[in-house]
């Protein structure tokens, strides 16, 4: 029977994901407490429009995509005291909550600890310094589309990469909200009509498109394993695919998402 094996939410984009017993997806797609913050670039926004983009565009700050490195960072967060937490290879770099002072103290550390990284170059191109934390910490908004959405991939799949691969593809590259297995590989590729998650009901929005963010070793933060051309290449795809993304049905209140709840797809 297929089922969840696994559940993420990422309360920092591009940063630690954590993972959790339960999710909740509220009625418009998104995760709460799912990429809360994020830190933007100095010029990423108009001084009219301030932090109130719609959505999140990779390039408009920290990720994966272009820094790697930021893998091999610990974060944690504490919804209840808004508080983060960033350690790398077990030294605390910073803990401070979202005041002023505290959000001064995020941003020094992360632009010190990638400053000093190998892509440390591509942050002080014009435009890029001083970073800026953004985000209440509790309004779930910094996904890369505009739409808000639940992401989900097949232990199946990712066990067919990593063949392909030759490594262990580890299902934290790819950074979705939830992870399945007993069902084949690239099956939830196939889905098109309802799935069922537990007590949810969502219908599929599209496959998706991967990036070089899952290059990114989750642990080290080097780029150690070629998943884009893997795809494309041996595993014949026309774009480099792993998982889709779903939305609640129509209609559909916030609902909570387990580990262990069956999965149903026709």
């Amino acid at each position: 029977m297929a089922h969840v094996v696994a559940l993420y939410r990422h309360p920092i984009k591009g940063l630690t994901p954590e993972s959790v017993d339960a999710l909740t997806v509220q009625a418009d797609g998104r995760v709460a407490g799912d990429r809360v913050l994020a830190f933007r670039f100095a010029d990423a926004v108009t001084p009219e429009e301030r932090d109130g983009l719609d959505y999140w565009p990779k390039a408009k700050g920290l990720a994966l995509q272009d820094f790697p490195a930021l893998a091999a960072l610990r974060t944690s967060y504490d919804d209840a005291s808004r508080r983060v937490r960033i350690e790398h290879e077990g030294a605390l770099l910073v803990e401070a909550g979202l005041d002023d002072d505290g959000r001064a103290q995020l941003v020094a550390a992360a632009t010190d600890f990638v400053l000093s990284t190998r892509e440390g170059r591509r942050l002080q191109r014009p435009g890029r310094l001083p970073l800026v934390l953004v985000g209440d910490g509790e309004t779930s908004r910094f996904q890369d589309r505009a739409r808000g959405y639940v992401s989900v991939h097949s232990q199946g799949s990712t066990r067919a990469l990593g063949e392909a691969l030759g490594a262990d593809a580890d299902d934290r590259r790819f950074r979705s909200n939830i992870v399945i297995d007993g069902v084949d590989p690239w099956d939830e590729l196939d889905w098109t009509r309802e799935v069922r998650i537990g007590a949810m009901s969502f219908r599929p929005a599209g496959p998706i498109v991967r990036c070089l963010a899952t290059h990114a070793n989750p642990d080290t933060g080097v780029r150690d394993a070629r998943v884009l051309t893997t795809l494309t290449g041996a595993l014949e795809q026309d774009e480099p695919t792993l998982g889709r993304l779903l939305l609640p049905a129509d209609g559909a209140p916030e609902g909570v998402i387990r580990v262990g709840d069956e999965v149903h797809a026709h």
